[in-house]
């Protein structure tokens, strides 16, 4: 500007030694209506040593903007990660549905998604044992869809008037303020014991699926029985399905706990990262489409969302993809900000009168504006619609839309652009015409009232191995119940089940067997087994988008090391590599390289595979550290595939390791082999019970 110097460039020190940085590429600070600040690092006062100045209006702003940053975290599913991308129709479905998003093949449709924990607050540690939000946003050409699930496809109650007792039961216990992040405590126990209906969601929520390995390798379910409809009026029922084309994949429960302690944010920092190598995880759309006949001649009730169909009788049909392409640029302007509601539908997507989404529809609404404070939280970027919005609502804070024209109401005569929009009665939103009757009652329909034959159908779907972790996960939850006689409750509930998982259940509490508990229906035991259900029977084809770490030291062999590497990295894998110490490691043969991790620092939890290829002189060293003891085994103790290098034998007896089938020697002759093989994920075979 005339008359003014130019802005500083140079760095200086202050008189107290503080630094003022100077301005590099025009980039001057200023305060929020624009002022330019001259100092951001000394208050306005009187004199050296005086009393800060109440005039200083540069400091009132930037303590007050900062006292008010956080906004209320939400009540469930606080802790979560979001990344943009896009769904692509695959097979088109036109005759089923007016849906924007599903009219075209190659039609793509921005999209938004969240995951999230359920149970924990936004501080607490990714790998809880807990259900995984899975809530997906997609911008049509007709409005909002938000697809707001789960990765398991049923939920712990059947009425809306549960959720708050639910939430209220799982969360920290209120007079002592804990656990964080974790059911395994009295009150959640003593809630589900005390509800049947439970029951088929404990069963999941013990398994592998509340521990997944990553974001990138999950399921995700829409939960609820929705209604599609198409051009002409005519509706069928649907279930909505999320399938990752990286296959599925979780972590062992004492594997998770270290994760926990080693890096918090294992899953945020996983998905950050793929998204960031241009490694973009993917899921499948797939659809089950049924219709009444369908409905009412199926075992059970299609709108009690603790029930399932299973894939076997009614495949899933795939229609779209969703790829993830793009990380947030800021986590609270988009992840926190971000505003899911079960009632976003648009022309084509209807309701069922299952009663627990109808609850959602009412309660998500009233979470985003306590949330975010203003009934305009749709004007937020994330949140905006990317097509026009046009309505007579008006106002209210923060309102940023300037809503031209003369008319806010209508019918109205006004011409032209004060006319204002009016309802399009042909191709507007139009719910599908059904008939209801019968007399208000609060009451929970009788076909609701089996809670515990898809119970035992899922738990006989899983692998020895996946049933031998549920029983675990029980004994250690049921374990940390301080009251014995919710423990006895829960395990007469158990029988109803499985009375071999009831009794190992029980072995482990050192408990004796109680008499089963009355079931309102008598649960059947001619379900069949549903391999879909299971994670390890649905897992990846290679080790695609795994990670293995190498543990390197000074004169590890160059060659060995290369050929691992190179083996990993082109069959789609990460590779890191992990050290004594964060410095450079000189190889032998030449060079050297910088490892990712410290061996303090990076456990061999944080990979899918690891491979020990240390020096003759630093295999002896490491066999004298606990951390690489650890890293050792942890690796074989968790069923890694462990690659064995020339050297690094001492380090194995060091961690009381036997090698195994699935340690594997390695050479450069071997690597590939190696990596082939880690595409299995686990040795389960391997013995590692005390």
């Amino acid at each position: 500007m005339a008359g003014t110097k130019p802005p500083t460039t140079k760095d200086k020190r202050g008189e107290g030694d503080e630094l003022h940085q100077g301005v590099k590429n025009g980039e001057r600070m200023t305060t929020s209506t624009g002022t330019p600040i001259g100092d951001n690092q000394n208050s306005l006062k009187v004199g050296e040593r005086g009393p800060v100045l109440l005039e200083d209006f540069v400091l009132r702003e930037k303590i007050f903007r900062f006292d008010h940053e956080r906004i209320p975290e939400r009540v469930v599913h606080a802790r979560g990660y979001g990344a943009h991308g896009f769904l692509e129709c695959l097979d088109p479905i036109p005759e089923l549905t007016r849906a924007a998003p599903l009219q075209k093949k190659g039609q793509r449709t921005e999209a938004f998604v969240r995951f999230s924990t359920v149970a924990g607050n936004l501080g607490s540690p990714d790998l809880a044992r807990d259900v995984r939000g899975f809530a997906v946003k997609m911008y049509s050409e007709e409005g909002n869809w938000d697809l707001v699930g789960n990765n398991i496809p049923v939920f712990f109650i059947q009425d809306p008037m549960k959720f708050p007792d639910l939430v209220h039961a799982v969360k920290e216990e209120q007079d002592r303020g804990w656990p964080q992040a974790a059911s395994a405590h009295d009150t959640f126990w003593d809630f589900v014991s005390l509800m049947p209906e439970s029951t088929h969601m404990l069963m999941w929520a013990m398994s592998d699926r509340t521990i997944p390995r990553s974001f990138r390798f999950m399921e995700g379910f829409g939960v609820h029985t929705y209604r599609l409809v198409n051009a002409a009026g005519e509706d069928t029922f649907v279930k909505f399905h999320w399938k990752p084309l990286q296959g599925l994949q979780s972590v062992v429960w004492n594997e998770a706990l270290k994760i926990n302690g080693a890096d918090p944010d294992f899953h945020r920092r996983d998905l950050y990262a793929a998204i960031d190598s241009g490694d973009f995880p993917q899921w499948e759309l797939g659809v089950q489409i049924f219709d009444d006949a369908f409905a009412d001649e199926f075992d059970f009730d299609v709108l009690d969302p603790t029930k399932i169909i299973p894939e076997e009788i009614l495949p899933v049909r795939t229609i779209a993809r969703l790829t993830l392409d793009r990380t947030v640029d800021n986590v609270f302007a988009e992840t926190e900000q971000v505003a899911f509601c079960t009632q976003n539908v648009i022309p084509g997507i209807d309701f069922t009168n299952d009663p627990l989404l109808q609850g959602r529809n009412f309660s998500y609404l009233d979470t985003q504006l306590k949330r975010l404070g203003s009934p305009n939280f749709n004007q937020l970027q994330v949140n905006a619609p990317r097509c026009p919005v046009m309505n007579f609502a008006r106002d209210g804070h923060m309102q940023t839309d300037p809503q031209l024209g003369r008319g806010n109401y209508e019918p109205n005569s006004l011409t032209g652009d004060d006319r204002g929009p009016r309802a399009d009665v042909t191709q507007g939103y139009q719910s599908v015409m059904r008939q209801e009757q019968g007399p208000t009652r609060r009451l929970r329909a009788e076909s609701f009232a089996d809670h515990y034959s898809q119970a035992r159908q899922f738990f006989i779907s899983q692998t020895a191995v996946e049933q031998e972790h549920i029983v675990a996960a029980f004994g250690f939850e049921l374990g940390k119940v301080e009251d014995p006689k919710i423990r006895t409750r829960m395990l007469a509930n158990l029988r109803n089940v499985d009375e071999d998982l009831a009794q190992q259940v029980a072995d482990k509490l050192a408990m004796p067997l109680p008499k089963k508990s009355a079931a309102a229906v008598t649960p059947r035991t001619d379900l069949p087994e549903s391999p879909a259900l299971s994670i390890q029977l649905n897992g990846p084809d290679s080790f695609a988008g795994r990670k293995l770490g190498i543990l390197v030291t000074n004169g590890s062999d160059k060659a060995i090391v290369d050929a691992v590497t190179k083996a990993a990295e082109g069959a789609g894998a990460v590779v890191e590599y992990i050290a004594p110490a964060i410095g450079p490691v000189k190889l032998k043969g030449g060079g050297s390289l910088t490892p990712d991790h410290a061996i303090d620092g990076g456990p061999s939890v944080l990979f899918d595979a690891v491979a020990l290829l240390p020096s003759a002189a630093g295999a002896t060293d490491l066999a004298g550290r606990k951390s690489a003891q650890d890293f050792a085994s942890d690796a074989f103790a968790h069923h890694k595939f462990i690659g064995v290098g020339p050297h690094a034998s001492d380090l194995l007896a060091a961690a009381g390791v036997v090698p195994d089938e699935g340690c594997l020697d390695l050479d450069t002759s071997s690597a590939a082999a190696f990596t082939e093989t880690c595409g299995a994920l686990r040795h389960w075979e391997r013995d590692v019970r005390p």
